[in-house]
């Protein structure tokens, strides 16, 4: 069972057929108060195997991750709401405990004056009881007041010597006094106004000297907790909050004074040590706002909205003095290396439950892009400079300073593909790419990273078309431009055009890619549904990607061997070697004719036996490719025989006709082609059915002049024959004086039908 007849399984668990009833309908049943879960899945899936429960099981687990990153996605969408909003409530709560402070004293003020007009109106009869309460009141307010002078004396002295504690515990103990006096009613209502005017003055006082003491650059971790605790025990949590954020801003940026970027040469290692202090910090101020304030989402909204301002000020000097002008310049290791620091040390903070990846990603991603197709561009320019300058032999690459034994040096060496200096250079530069840009997978640049490597792979054949002598600008080949290259002059410099075509695309390009798909899924997560998906997905990704780079080289293939078949087919001033009138005139001439292959197809074979001497050197463990370029470069010669209408115009409708010898002649040069190409295993089905074709058609041809081919023509022996001893005496194993035996077709051992 696949996802979708899972989830149609769910569908139809819920036992409602009608086609008209809404969502809401249907959900109905489990919003019930008697919906029990257990008892609804045990009827639901009483039914079902194991394995389609387990399956159902991991359905349900996918839906489950997606339902949360879809909330994820969700929340950043509306964050910057979700703070603002944050924010005003906590602004709001803090002119709440103003307001209740504000109203509980005029309360207090209300009710003290309601009191001393009740005290003033009463009226003694009994002058004694009078004396007695003024009596009791003047030594009340006498203690009172002395208490009070010792309550501020010790409020002073405590907060001089900085006893933070013990000021705090004087004035909890105040304000009791306070609450319990105005319950009791045993102090005056001025007394009680000043004792309350003194406990907000010094509370005043007190958070100015934990807020100044706060900001000194030298108080510690344990200090600044200390001060912040005490700001929250004096009612202020909010302050408390923002002077702690604020403490750790000042000291990180008097720790960035210390860093001073000293040029793209040591852009990474200032990178490094810049998101270190700044992640590092913002871990600390994390641990404290979660150990002192919980996660009360006013603060930890605060604590979030600082981060991101934090995150973004790292982003932007990193940007400015690391990897702005190597973006610029295509210089992709230093930005890479740099973002990839930066992206490990914002990782460390999503176990404290801060995910700034995103943050970084949107300020990263444009300079990484444009360092991608900077480098991309200048990839394409360096090798275009090489390939302007390369003299087309093949070497190993250069081994530079490596400092290796003999042995190992050998070693080395010998696993190395053989290049030109121009292709060298671009698979080491394509290496380069793909090793920089693979660690970076979370910014989703593996598609374009290939996407640029094919586009200068494209760049590069069209160079390497361009070598080839008398070649033009193929259309096919997208984005080509004009470029000085050198000419390819000799057969093993324009085979080596191919050779580097070859290994670029059939092994150094795709191991480049390789790099992209190991370092993705690196990053992937250990579901086995997913790894199942990627273990497919990745040989479909691999094959297109051969099958693009293949199409390129055929390009390139298709243009060596249209040359090679056009210097063939055609003299240096124009005329053309594989005329009609080398048959035609066969039948007009009355002296011997020596049966031998025509010279063009003598020429053909040579020019062919070079190219596989030299190919079976270039293309070693390839062979199947040099196979395949002999059987093009065979066919590009006999298709564009077969397609020559002014060649086939002479022979069947001229004003000679093609005769017996003619005919005999051609049927020799056709089996002398089937002969090697056989041979050499390039004989293509393709060829045999267009040699056949031709032959054929030459036969008609004859025949439409009223006379039998088949009359004429020797066995088919005879030709083979023929055919053997001219590739035998052309490659050297046989003497010329073989051919006497064998220059008619009567003086044959086979006789043929004209004989008879």
């Amino acid at each position: 069972m696949d996802g979708g007849s899972f989830s149609s399984s769910i569908g139809d668990s819920i036992d409602f057929d009608e086609k008209d009833l809404s969502l809401s309908d249907k959900l109905k049943v489990f919003k019930a108060s008697a919906y029990d879960p257990d008892s609804y899945v045990t009827n639901r899936c009483r039914q079902m195997s194991e394995k389609e429960i387990r399956h159902l099981c991991h359905y349900l687990v996918d839906l489950r991750k997606a339902s949360a990153e879809e909330m994820r996605k969700s929340v950043y969408a509306n964050y910057a709401a979700f703070i603002r909003t944050s924010r005003e409530i906590s602004n709001l709560e803090g002119q709440l405990i103003a307001l209740r402070n504000l109203l509980s004293t005029r309360a207090a003020i209300v009710h003290g004056l309601a009191e001393g007009i009740n005290v003033d109106s009463l009226s003694s009869s009994d002058g004694s009881t009078q004396d007695d309460r003024s009596n009791n009141g003047d030594n009340d307010s006498t203690n009172t007041e002395s208490w009070l002078g010792q309550f501020i004396e010790k409020l002073e002295v405590l907060l001089a010597e900085r006893r933070v504690d013990e000021v705090l515990d004087v004035l909890d103990e105040g304000e009791h006094m306070a609450n319990d006096t105005r319950s009791k009613q045993t102090l005056t209502p001025s007394v009680l106004l000043s004792l309350q005017k003194v406990i907000t003055e010094q509370k005043q006082k007190l958070a100015a000297q934990l807020a100044e003491a706060s900001f000194k650059s030298s108080v510690g971790a344990a200090e600044l907790r200390s001060a912040v605790q005490a700001l929250k025990r004096l009612g202020d949590g909010p302050r408390a909050h923002t002077l702690m954020l604020s403490s750790h801003q000042q000291k990180l940026h008097g720790n960035m004074q210390g860093l001073r970027p000293s040029g793209t040469s040591h852009g990474v290692a200032y990178s490094a040590a810049l998101s270190q202090l700044v992640f590092s910090t913002m871990a600390q101020a994390t641990s404290d706002s979660l150990s002192l304030f919980d996660d009360e989402p006013s603060y930890t909204s605060e604590l979030v909205t600082w981060a991101v301002n934090q995150t973004e000020n790292f982003a932007h000097l990193i940007k400015r003095y690391v990897i702005a002008s190597p973006a610029a310049s295509g210089c992709l290791r230093p930005v890479a290396e740099s973002v990839h620091i930066s992206l490990g040390h914002c990782s460390l903070l999503e176990a404290r439950g801060l995910a700034l990846s995103p943050v970084l990603l949107k300020n990263f991603k444009p300079c990484v892009e444009q360092a991608l197709y900077a480098n991309i561009k200048r990839i394409e320019q360096c090798t275009a400079a090489l390939a302007a300058a390369d003299d087309w032999l093949l070497t190993y690459p250069p081994i530079g300073s490596r400092s290796l034994g003999t042995s190992s040096l050998a070693g080395v060496i010998a696993s190395q593909p053989k290049l030109s200096s121009s292709a060298h250079k671009f698979n080491t530069m394509v290496q380069e790419l793909c090793e920089d840009i693979s660690p970076l997978e979370i910014l989703q640049l593996s598609e374009n990273t290939l996407e640029g490597v094919m586009q200068v792979f494209n760049s590069y054949i069209g160079m390497l078309v361009k070598a080839l002598p008398g070649s033009v600008d193929n259309e096919n080949l997208e984005g080509s431009v004009n470029r000085i290259v050198r000419l390819a002059e000799t057969e093993p410099e324009q085979i080596a055009l191919l050779a580097n075509a070859l290994l670029l695309s059939d092994e150094l390009i795709p191991r480049a890619a390789a790099k992209l798909s190991s370092a993705q899924q690196s990053n992937k997560t250990d579901d086995t549904s997913k790894r199942s998906t990627d273990r497919q997905s990745r040989p479909v990704e691999q094959r297109e990607l051969k099958r693009r780079l293949q199409r390129l080289v055929d390009q390139l293939r298709d243009s060596f061997c249209r040359q090679h078949a056009l210097e063939l087919i055609f003299l240096e001033d124009g005329g053309v070697r594989l005329s009609p009138d080398m048959y035609l005139n066969m039948d007009g001439n009355p002296e011997e004719i020596e049966w031998f292959p025509s010279p063009v197809y003598q020429e053909m074979f040579g020019k062919l036996t070079r190219i596989a001497s030299i190919a079976s050197d270039m293309f070693v463990g390839r062979e199947r490719f040099a196979t395949i370029l002999l059987m093009r470069l065979t066919e590009t010669i006999i298709l564009w025989l077969s397609e020559d209408q002014n060649f086939w115009e002479e022979i069947e409708q001229g004003p000679r006709p093609l005769g017996p010898l003619g005919l005999q002649q051609f049927y020799l040069d056709m089996e002398f082609v089937i002969l090697f190409a056989s041979q050499g295993r390039y004989l293509s089905r393709n060829l045999q059915q267009v040699i056949k074709n031709i032959i054929g058609r030459a036969i008609e041809a004859v025949a439409a002049s009223h006379i039998d081919p088949y009359s004429v023509l020797p066995e088919d022996d005879w030709f083979a024959e023929v055919a053997q001893i001219a590739i035998d005496m052309l490659t050297g194993k046989t003497q010329v004086g073989t051919m006497e035996n064998v220059n008619s077709p009567t003086a044959s051992s086979v006789l043929s039908h004209g004989s008879n």
